[in-house]
């Protein structure tokens, strides 16, 4: 169907903020599943989903983890400046390469409170395993929305993703007005999740359990992983009518051949 022929205004709906579950359920899962089968519609239980699948199934696992993206720096006024990570910037091969550098780095960045920064840099401390590390950030360009922002920290013997496991705070998606808190560094992320580069969760995955991932492979039911690191385009709301001039972003996949 050409993007012309859809009207944006065919998937509006009200969404009460009361039907948003700002925390997680205790049992991952234990989450309502909707189920279509014989051109009916019924209501079940995520746990139960091995019993709607066939033991001939392959299930796909996007194995991206998410990374601690929001970055809050706190100026010697006392405002604050919030640096929200979103990709590499520059011609990444592989996410790995990055993640795993020392002494600099340059992201695509969304910065809340941007006019209030006036400085050349920003800056924090802080500490892994008890040693003081010396954070920078320092703006290099503007393109479009975002900002190219070069990272830089000392003693620069720590891998980006050390520093930024330390440094950020889990990126909730916006809908969710709380918040962060200590559960959501486990729970926004999937039992399979290996590879780090996410800004947000591949939301489905969430419900897995290792206990309902045993009882999968019990039934015979074959697992394959791949990698898609979820950027802005996830949740960039869409502002056009006509949804052929919507921007779609590009993100960062990786599948193994074998």
């Amino acid at each position: 169907m050409n993007p012309k022929e859809i009207s944006i205004n065919d998937y509006d709906y009200v969404l009460p903020d009361g039907k948003i579950a700002l925390q997680p359920l205790q049992e991952r899962d234990g989450s309502k599943l909707l189920v279509y089968k014989n051109k009916e519609l019924k209501e079940s239980v995520f746990s139960k989903i091995d019993l709607f699948l066939p033991a001939s199934s392959l299930l796909v696992f996007n194995d991206t983890k998410v990374i601690n993206a929001r970055i809050k720096f706190t100026k010697s006024t006392g405002s604050s400046i919030e640096i929200f990570c979103l990709e590499p910037y520059g011609n990444i091969k592989e996410y790995s390469s990055v993640m795993s550098k020392t002494e600099t780095v340059q992201w695509k960045c969304l910065v809340g409170g941007a006019a209030k920064w006036k400085e050349d840099f920003l800056q924090k401390e802080i500490f892994i395993n008890g040693k003081k590390i010396v954070l920078q950030a320092k703006k290099i360009e503007q393109i479009t929305e975002a900002f190219i922002i070069e990272f830089s920290w000392t003693p620069n013997t720590y891998s980006f993703a050390e520093i930024i496991e330390v440094a950020g705070k889990v990126p909730l998606p916006p809908y969710i007005k709380r918040d962060t808190n200590e559960a959501d560094n486990d729970r926004y992320q999937t039992m399979y999740a290996k590879h780090n580069g996410s800004v947000a969760a591949p939301t489905a995955g969430l419900h897995f359990s290792k206990e309902l991932i045993k009882r999968l492979e019990i039934k015979g039911i074959r697992f394959a992983e791949t990698t898609l690191h979820t950027g802005l385009g996830t949740f960039r709301p869409i502002e056009v009518e006509d949804l052929s001039k919507h921007k779609m972003d590009a993100e960062y996949y990786a599948i193994d051949d074998t």
